[in-house]
């Protein structure tokens, strides 16, 4: 499939001529994801999950048409997390062009060790208490230490899996049963751990990372950067 793939934007020339070598470098940059093999390439290992599948119907002068609404979400279990969502008229290419929509929503989070109950220095949770929201559903994430796991709903458990967050605590308010509002209302919260200013010193207390983790990602990420700055 990537073998094939004519890219149809300037950022998918960049990535498929590897000028280009990080997701890192692609959310630097600022330019839309218009393509989902631009993710595909820079991501190869990444996970789905079909977080809703529901039935919508729409009155026309025919009568009423029966179609389904998909929501998915993926991520590379390593601190990139995307939903998309879809309608159509059959189950399975809906919930394909759900997945390829989560992949040009594509984020990137921070992760970290945030709980004083830790300390371990590896970036298995949120690292800081941190809020999102969507509709009426309202949702804060809570750092917890290596172990406890991911106390929340089922759909929490399935957004903070795919984001690399594998131990948080989730808690919730309004119509939370909403899925598609609560799953929103997650990944919210887990982009917001972006606007959290902090000093280079609570950075290494709290072993925060954005996105990539390896030293070979970072140092992928550092060059593109470079190269497209000079």
């Amino acid at each position: 499939m990537i073998d094939t793939w004519v890219p149809k934007t300037a950022l998918g020339t960049m990535v498929k001529k590897k000028e280009i070598t990080s997701m890192g470098a692609v959310m630097a940059s600022g330019i839309p994801i218009k393509e989902a093999e631009i993710v595909e390439m820079l991501l190869p290992n990444m996970s789905e999950e079909v977080i809703n599948v529901g039935r919508v119907q729409r009155t026309t002068d025919s009568g009423r048409r029966m179609r389904f609404r998909v929501t998915a979400a993926t991520g590379n279990n390593n601190g990139y997390i995307g939903i998309g969502i879809a309608k159509g008229k059959e189950v399975g290419p809906t919930i394909r062009t759900a997945i390829k929509r989560a992949k040009m929503n594509i984020k990137e989070i921070k992760r970290g060790c945030g709980s004083w109950e830790c300390g371990c220095g590896n970036p298995h949770t949120v690292p800081f208490d941190v809020e999102g929201d969507c509709g009426s559903v309202r949702v804060k994430l809570s750092p917890a230490p290596r172990g406890v796991g991911l106390i929340g709903s089922e759909t929490a458990k399935k957004v903070l899996t795919l984001a690399g967050v594998s131990d948080a605590w989730v808690k919730s308010s309004g119509r939370a049963r909403t899925t598609l509002n609560y799953a929103y209302a997650v990944l919210d919260a887990l982009v917001n751990t972006n606007y959290m200013k902090l000093n280079e010193t609570d950075n290494k207390n709290l072993s925060i990372v954005r996105g990539a983790t390896s030293k070979k990602e970072l140092k992928a990420e550092d060059d593109t950067k470079e190269q497209t700055a000079g």
